[in-house]
Formats: structure tokens, sequence, C-alpha cells
């Protein structure tokens, strides 16, 4: 266990000699040595196989080596020997695997075989692929559809997700949550609205064209390392890189590179962050606000004094709505109260503000750490009016750079997943089809957990994910659950949605995107779209872990067989077999980006989606890019009954860990070793509020709907972040979010600012073990 006393931050840069290490550890962990350095070699390669890790944009002309730490954690993980096979769960009951922490549940190895839970044994048993299908057809055609959610993660391929909104809304639903609902559902709503596209607008290219590039709330270090490359040559450049983040992260300070001989062999690292402004969480709004005032006061005095505005006027008036209102809003806010919300002095935010006005062409990225906020879709807002007031928007060098999170998060909304109906080319599919598709707008994941909680829903398929754990208010949420009439996990993985399951329940085992996959018209192949909006094929050439599995297209295939029946429009038996039909099918609905798909997805680089908003032709309700004034800076309106014990809780994510999957409990970054159950704290709160270093405590949550939830056991450390904040791990904090605590417009969960307090740990607290 840590002490806080003992603590000792990680004084290096990221990559370097610890990624080394931390790549070899994991290959020689999961016994994948030989193969995985082979597989490694393909991997974001042209013909080769796309990372199932992020979604950060893949080059044409690759590195030797592209892909980073977390990469080839992902890829290792899946490459492992270790096996999860018939005989696995004839040796475990399922109430046994379920005190087994997440870890150790992933790390015994990939599922080989289909399996169906018997309650008699309370153990999974195997089960024949068409009788599982059958089963699952049967039960989804006894309930309304209205009553099943088709959920989906974003490792899904393009294929894959085609093929399961096609299926869901065939079956007669649109309740399609996905992983995008809670993570970057505030940039697809912000940006829609704003410039008239919901994705961001910036290519790799526009790297070499940029002056200066900000980054809000994004940990580029462990979320999109490959990403260093970019930055790493841009500082070369003397590029300045202005960073707003709580806490400081090795990989947005300084970088090592460890594909670079040179660099590995001496001292010195690139600097990556010139500034660095640890903003309090849930002050994103105010300090971007700040940004902008500083910038309009500066462009007043500059053209009092007759040296011209500092604002791109002509773009303003041109290409924008709204801005005298957004002025009005920025002029009449007060320092006291931007400096109050932020966590930052005036004087810091001006010498951003200059900076930015200095630029011609600046790139803002940002991630989860804007997005997670009950204020998510105001914070894209407000960083969209940040680029619109100097014109960063449709130049070369410019733009918003949303950094997606998982593999193809993005690119499974572009084919159709997505419960709002608006979104979707209905009147299309249905003409391609055959079929009237439903119009009533479906469940995102918020909406499905409501629905689960109410008994609404009673069935949940589950593409990937692991949404037991995943999800807020789990104490809550696990018991309904457990009453769902039909859980089904397409997984490569066992993980805690498994062993917290419906009354019948199957894991259906499928081939990772990493191995071959061939049918019976040969190696097939599938695509997904980067972050940058890029589409790419990936080809797998590892052998897979079993001869039982099935690719995602063989099941979503089956399901949709056994369920509709063999009378449909859609030719289900020859997309399996062949998924270059699949890919016409997807050109004839979406024409505009997918045509001639077959020929373009080798495309080095990828070949890019249509983007009005780059050539400044914005999709929006008035025709032009919308700037838009908040309705105020305070983070969470909501909940205002706060005294000098409350502080503000933002969960995070540790260098060993991806999503819900934890490769180790180690956080090398943090300086924590063998727990995850810490709460970072700045010293003075410590101090302040009577604890010490390496107590014990209980993070309680601070919410006036009646319910207690509580997460027990958490060792105090004295960290560095600003003070009234105090930081956790997702998922072991997630208990302490309540449903309803999510961005208004978007309802993406908003963990990145829990109000909390710290009371005694008390053994009597009977939290379900997480560790």
């Amino acid at each position: 266990m840590p002490n806080g006393n003992k603590l000792k931050e990680y004084k290096h840069a990221s990559g370097g000699w610890g990624s080394l290490r931390a790549v070899a550890e994991v290959l020689v962990r999961e016994h994948a040595t030989l193969q995985g350095s082979r597989i490694l070699m393909r991997q974001n390669k042209p013909d080769g196989h796309m990372c199932v890790s992020c979604s950060w944009a893949k080059p044409k002309d690759p590195h030797t080596f592209e892909f980073c730490e977390n990469g080839a954690k992902a890829t290792a993980w899946d490459l492992t020997d270790k096996r999860v096979d018939p005989d696995f769960f004839a040796s475990h009951t399922v109430t046994e695997l379920e005190t087994w922490h997440d870890h150790e549940l992933e790390e015994a190895g990939r599922v080989t075989s289909p399996m169906r839970w018997n309650a008699e044994t309370d153990r999974y048993e195997p089960v024949d692929w068409d009788a599982a299908f059958e089963e699952i057809g049967r039960e989804l055609r006894a309930i309304a559809p209205a009553a099943a959610a088709l959920y989906t993660s974003g490792r899904a391929s393009l294929e894959t997700a085609y093929m399961y909104q096609l299926f869901a809304r065939m079956y007669g639903t649109n309740n399609l949550p996905d992983s995008s609902n809670m993570c970057h559902e505030s940039t697809s709503v912000a940006l829609t609205a704003a410039i008239g596209v919901g994705v961001g607008t910036i290519t790799l290219d526009d790297f070499e064209k940029t002056d200066l590039m900000f980054f809000f709330g994004q940990n580029v270090g462990t979320n999109s390392p490959r990403m260093l490359h970019q930055l790493q040559d841009a500082r070369r450049r003397g590029v300045p890189i202005i960073t707003f983040n709580p806490i400081r992260e090795p990989g947005l300070v300084s970088f090592v590179n460890p594909q670079s001989p040179g660099e590995m062999l001496t001292p010195g690292a690139t600097q990556i962050s010139t500034q660095y402004h640890q903003v309090k969480a849930g002050g994103d709004l105010a300090a971007i606000t700040g940004l902008c005032k500083a910038l309009l006061e500066a462009d007043t005095l500059s053209v009092g004094e007759g040296r011209g505005s500092l604002l791109d006027r002509d773009f303003i008036d041109r290409h924008t709505v709204g801005f005298q209102a957004f002025a009005q809003f920025v002029r009449r806010t007060d320092w006291a109260e931007i400096e109050r919300e932020s966590g930052l002095a005036r004087a810091a935010l001006e010498g951003a503000a200059a900076a930015y006005a200095r630029a011609n062409a600046v790139i803002a990225h940002f991630g989860m750490g804007l997005t997670q906020h009950r204020t998510g879709v105001e914070n894209v807002r407000m960083v969209t009016n940040l680029l619109l007031l100097r014109g960063n928007i449709g130049k070369p060098g410019a733009g918003p750079s949303p950094v997606r999170g998982h593999s193809n998060v993005q690119g499974q909304r572009t084919v159709g997943i997505t419960e709002k109906p608006e979104l979707a080319p209905l009147d299309k599919l249905a003409a391609q089809y055959a079929f009237e598709p439903p119009r009533e707008k479906g469940l995102d994941t918020v909406g499905m957990c409501r629905g689960i909680m109410d008994g609404d829903i009673r069935a949940v398929m589950q593409l990937g994910g692991n949404l037991v754990r995943s999800v807020p208010d789990r104490y809550a949420f696990e018991p309904a659950w457990r009453k769902l009439r039909l859980t089904v996990g397409i997984t490569t993985k066992l993980n805690r949605s498994h062993l917290v399951h419906g009354a019948v329940s199957y894991i259906l085992p499928c081939l990772s995107r990493i191995e071959s996959d061939v049918r019976p018209h040969g190696p097939q192949a599938v695509s997904i779209e980067d972050s940058t909006g890029c589409m790419h094929g990936s080809r797998g050439s590892a052998t897979p872990a079993g001869p039982d599995l099935r690719s995602e297209q063989q099941i979503v295939a089956g399901i949709a067989r056994a369920t509709l029946g063999e009378d449909t429009a859609v030719p289900w038996t020859d997309w399996e077999n062949d998924y270059a039909l699949i890919r016409d099918a997807i050109a004839e609905t979406y024409p505009d980006i997918f045509h001639d798909f077959n020929a373009r997805m080798w495309t080095p680089g990828g070949f890019h989606r249509p983007l009005p908003a780059r050539d400044r032709q914005w999709k929006t309700k008035s025709g032009k890019a919308e700037f838009l004034a908040p309705e105020s800076l305070c983070e969470d309106p909501d909940m205002q009954a706060m005294d000098a014990t409350t502080l503000r809780l933002f969960t995070l994510r540790s260098d060993d860990q991806f999503n819900t999957t934890i490769y180790s409990l180690d956080d090398r970054f943090r300086g924590i070793k063998g727990t995850r159950m810490v709460v970072l704290m700045n010293p003075m709160d410590i101090d302040r509020l009577g604890l010490a270093a390496g107590q014990h405590v209980c993070l309680e949550a601070v919410a006036d709907d009646g319910v207690e939830r509580r997460v027990n056991g958490l060792e105090v450390v004295a960290f560095d972040l600003p003070a009234g904040c105090v930081a956790g791990y997702f998922p072991e904090c997630n208990p302490l979010v309540p449903l309803w605590h999510h961005a208004r417009e978007s309802h993406v969960p908003a963990v990145k600012s829990i109000p909390v307090r710290i009371v005694e740990a008390n053994p009597a607290y009977a939290d379900p073990p997480i560790e």
C-alpha cells in the first residue's frame, strides 16, 4: 500500500525506459513475447491491424514502431496464452468468481467457447452456437422491443456496428446506447450546434502548420501516447503548448521518444507544455471565459492605440452569429468570479491569452476532462467560442480536436449507432432493406440504466463493454441488473458484467481485431474511423485464441437470423462470409462518406470523411458558426448546499489501465503500487480537515436525494492538485456518482466534478468488494 509520507513523485519524462520496461513486462506476463513482438510490428500500419486501444490518428508514413505503451498492453492482453475455457468455468462457480478483483477476471485469459449460465449449478456451461442464437432470439421475441437495449463498445468495427444498428432497428428499437454516451457525447452535441459537425476538424497535416496548441482536460501520456510524436515535432519547431489540467501529468510535461536511440542514451527530454495551468476541477468553463475576457480586453486596448484588432473581425462578420451577446457576457463577468471558479490567477490567464493573440493558427485539443461535467456541452461550446474569436476553424493548422479514447467509438456513430432517430438515415434504411424503422427516440446509456433500475428494460446485449463497472450509481444499479431477464455479452475476456447477470445469461466469445479471420471467401478485413475522421482498413494476423471463436459479424448475423427469421431483405449469411459486401451496403447507405469504400479502405493514412466546417461551410440552424454565452460559470448549479468540508472529486485512470480494463494495480506516473483504493489530496486540505497521509477514510457523496453513496477504505495520499479537489480512480469511485449527475444536454455522467465529503472509515459500511 502507498504511504502519503513516502510517496515518491514520478520525476521522469513520459516514454523513455519506463515505457520500454512496461511493454516488455506485459508481453512476458501474458506469455506473448514472440508472437506479440511480431504482431506489434504490424500495428497501425497499412495492410496491418488498427490498434484496439485508443483512436488516435494513423499516419500515412508510419514509424517502424507505430505503437505506444498502452497500445502494446492492449495487444498483449488479447494475445495472452491464458484461457478461460469450459474447464475453467467447471472449476469456479459464478458466486466464487464474483469475489475476484476485476484485474484477476480479465487476467485469467481469453474466453474460448460460448457459455450459458446454469442456475442449478451456478456455473457457466458450454453451449452450441446455434442453440445460443436460438434461445437469445426466442427471448428477444418474447418481450417488446422497447424493453431491450443493445449496447456497443468502441472496439466494434464499422462493419459490425452497421450490422448491429440495422438488426436493432429491424427488431424494432432505437435503444442503441454506446460508449460515446459515457464520454464524448458532449462533444457531439456541442460541435454539431456550433459548427455543424459533431467531430473535430483537424488532421495530422495540421500539426505541421499550427502556431500554438491548447490542451484542456486530456492526458496525452496515458490516453493517446502516439500523439506525443506530433507534439515533440511541433515543440522542436518552437510551437507553444498551453495546458489546463488539475494534475501535472508527465505526458504533458516532458517526453523521451523510446524509439530514438539518441534520446534514450542522453539525459535530455522534450518539454511538452510551455505553460501549465492546474485548473480547479469543474473550473474549465471559468478558465476559458477568462481567456476570452483577456483577449477582448487586449483587443480593446490594441484598437484604441491604433494597432488594429486582435480578433478576426472579417471571419466573425462573415461566418458567425451570436458574437455580440457572447462578448457582452464575457465583459460583464468579473475577474473575481473567474478566479474563484477556475482556481487560476488573472495574470496566468492573461499570459495564456497573450500567447493565443500572437498565434495565427491554433489547435485546441480536449478530452473527457472537459466533457464529463454537468456543463460538459457548455465547456466544449466555450472552446469553440475561443477558436471563433480569431478565425481558428476552417484554416490550415487550426481547429477543435476532441481526442476520442476508444478505438472506433467515433466510427460506430458514423454508421448509425445512435439512440437519436434524427441522426440515422432511417428513410434510406427503409428503402434499402424494405422495412419500417422505429421513429421513437431510443435510450442512451443513462436512460438505459434508469430503465433497468425502474424495471422497464428486460434484456441487455453488450457488444463489448463492462456496464456493471462503468456506469454511475453502481450499488443501486447492480441489484437491478440481476433482475434482467436476458443478458448477453459479446466479448474476448471475462468481466464483472458477465458475473452480475440476468435470469438467462450468455457469454459469446469473439475474435479480436488482431486475430486472423478466415471465412469461406478467404481472409477478411474490417475498418475503423480514427479521431481525425479518417477511415482505415484493418487486417488481423495473429493465431486465434481458440477454434470455436466467431467474429463479431458472425455473432450479430446469427442473433439477427434467430430473432428476425430468414425472410428479410438483409443477406445476413452472405455478410458474415464476405465483409466486403457489408462495406458495399454501408456505401449505399452513406454514399457521401463511403463511396468506393472497398477500393479506398487501404489508402495509406486512411481516407477522410467530408467535414464541411473545414471549408467554412456551416451545417447549423443559422447557416453560420454560432457563438454561445453560457448561463453562468458555475459547474454544478443544482448542488449548491456546500460547506467547508465539501470537496470536488474527479475520477482518473492509471497508466496501467484502459477504460475498465486494469492491466495491473500500479500507477507508475503517480508513484502508486499495488492498490487502486486511494484518494489523492492537496496537503493543505489534509491538514485543514485533520487527516493524515496514509490514513484510511471513506468518501461520501454530497447530494440531497436521500440516497447514501459511499466508497470505503480509501488511503489518503498527499498529491499536487488544486486545493478543494480530490482524485480517485475510475471505476472504483463510480458508486459516488448519482445517475442524474450528468451533462445537462448530452447526459454524459459528470464524473470529473463530484461533490464529496471525507468521513471516518467504518468496517460496518457494507460496500461490495472491489479489491
